[in-house]
């Protein structure tokens, strides 16, 4: 470990990894996570290093070179649990190249199930359960020490002498999110991989974005979707103690969630965009944020207004530039885009949004069948998503309608629902399959079952979730993985009849009489 010639600080040196995600497509996203915690080991004086794995994809071989190149005191990875196997694999690596380095797994991958995950990667010298902002310049702290109790530390979880796992107090969330450093973007490829994958196909000026970044403006949704991700961020973990007297983070009582909503100021945010424009040249800002609607609630219906407000001042709104054919070739400024939420978003709202530059809107909209929706947690309906739908097209923004098939109660009737939402809309959506990943109530609910569904072994689930394009653990009481992707074929290519003709067979195999509701879910329909 290195010293600092003025005044002979330990400075440890840092090898931050981002693992592999989404494997099927090009690296679009800079982690903002690692960068956000690279940014603050920089600014506390430490030697850092980032290897992206997940934007060179350039295998073992020179990961281990990587890991060869200096005598790192920590290696640390986060991420969400679909980069597990990818994490798996890099942990196991940097154990054997670096047997002296303090090993730190964080994220949702981590936050999501702590004893399991250190269990299934005994490499692991310290997890970091919920927000790090906190608790990572304390393990530095307690490196450059020396030091390796690491249960001193809230937010933690490690492992006594014994090999038995120990969990530290729970973490207090970081109410000042203004006082967060930038995010250290020079320390990831931008020219020579997310700038070129720039491109969002869900808008004109989505698709002809050559310099995009993507910023994180919020931390933690109003909302209570039982298929979302719940700890950590959102304010309604809890360490409970189970019945055989080991504690782990478990959420509130369904219907009795906390929620904790925190946001950077509009300055704040305005502010980072224009120096990602005036340090990187960026054309386009992508917003991570769960739900912006949300934090314009909160606010009092002033933060996206503000935010707005101040995108003009400082230069920010994109103007347009076209050829002699009135085909848009490129802009001055900088257009932006993330979520909405369907009951959230008002006209006024969109309308300033457009104004300042908003290209798209992405709409969780799950299902249109309102026994599905009372169910999810979400607090929408079939009126409200069909409604911010055409407020958004009249504002000018893209909206991009995401869907979810596979809920616990989805039936026959509620899939023709959104068939005939399409219709009314307009348009085909291909949706996602309903998947319990950790972290989300459905997955505390339906875990017996998806260990079931895996011969008992939860890591091959874990191994297997992806992006939920493509089918893993079920969660349908009505429908089988085979029935669930010949559905979602039939109900793309709008083949009604032979959805009709399945129906039959489907209530024969089960017994239920025409007429019938075609569910096998109790209550369903109350």
């Amino acid at each position: 470990m290195k010293k600092c010639l003025r005044d002979e600080i330990p400075m440890a040196k840092i090898l931050f990894i981002n693992p592999v995600v989404r494997e099927e497509d090009v690296p679009r996203h800079v982690p903002y996570g690692i960068a956000l915690l690279a940014a603050i080991a920089r600014d506390a004086g430490h030697l850092v290093q980032v290897y992206d794995a997940n934007a060179w994809r350039m295998g073992e071989d020179i990961l281990r070179q990587v890991l060869e190149a200096d005598n790192w005191d920590v290696i640390a990875l986060g991420g969400i649990t679909t980069a597990y196997g990818s994490a798996k694999s890099i942990i196991g690596t940097a154990r054997e190249t670096c047997p002296e380095a303090v090993i730190v797994l964080g994220g949702g991958l981590l936050t999501s199930m702590p004893r399991d995950m250190m269990a299934w990667l005994p490499a692991v010298d310290v997890g970091v359960i919920g927000e790090a902002f906190i608790t990572w310049p304390e393990i530095l702290e307690m490196v450059d020490a020396g030091d390796r109790d690491w249960s001193q530390i809230p937010g933690t979880i490690s492992r006594k002498d014994n090999g038995a796992l120990i969990m530290s107090a729970q973490r207090e969330l970081l109410n000042d999110l203004d006082s967060l450093p930038y995010p250290a973007w020079d320390f990831f490829p931008l020219e020579e991989v997310y700038f070129k994958n720039s491109e969002v196909l869900f808008s004109e000026e989505g698709m002809l974005a050559q310099r995009r970044i993507d910023i994180n403006a919020s931390y933690g949704c109003s909302l209570v979707c039982k298929f979302c991700f719940h700890l950590g961020i959102a304010g309604d973990m809890r360490y409970e103690e189970d019945s055989d007297g080991v504690v782990n983070p478990r959420f509130d009582v369904p219907g009795n969630h906390t929620r904790t909503t925190r946001y950077h100021s509009p300055e704040y945010i305005v502010k980072m965009a224009k120096y990602a424009k005036d340090t990187f040249n960026v054309d386009y800002i992508g917003f991570l944020d769960e739900n912006l609607m949300t934090m314009d609630q909160y606010s009092g219906r002033t933060w996206l207004n503000e935010i707005c407000r101040l995108w003009h001042e400082n230069g920010l709104a994109p103007k347009p530039e076209f050829d002699s054919d009135g085909r848009m070739t490129g802009w001055t400024g900088m257009y932006w885009s993330g979520t909405s939420h369907a009951t959230l978003c008002t006209k006024e709202v969109l309308k300033t949004m457009r104004e300042a530059g908003c290209s798209h809107l992405v709409y969780g909209y799950e299902s249109f069948a309102p026994h599905v929706l009372k169910t999810i947690g979400k607090g929408a309906s079939r009126k409200t998503n069909i409604r911010s739908f055409f407020w958004t097209l009249e504002a000018g923004i893209r909206p991009v309608p995401n869907q979810i098939m596979g809920f616990p109660n989805d039936d026959f009737e509620s899939l023709r629902m959104s068939m005939e939402a399409w219709k009314e809309l307009g348009i085909v959506v291909k949706p996602h399959f309903a998947t319990p990943y950790p972290g989300s109530e459905w997955f505390a609910v339906f875990r017996k079952s998806i260990e079931e569904q895996y011969d008992g072994d939860l890591e091959k689930f874990i191994l297997e979730v992806g992006d939920a394009t493509s089918i893993s653990a079920v969660i349908s009481q009505n429908f089988n993985a085979v029935e669930l992707i010949g559905l979602r074929d039939m109900m793309v290519n709008g083949e009604h009849r032979l959805i009709d003709e399945y129906e039959k067979v489907w209530r024969r195999n089960h017994g239920i009489a025409d007429g019938e509701p075609s569910t096998l879910v109790a209550g369903s329909r109350k």
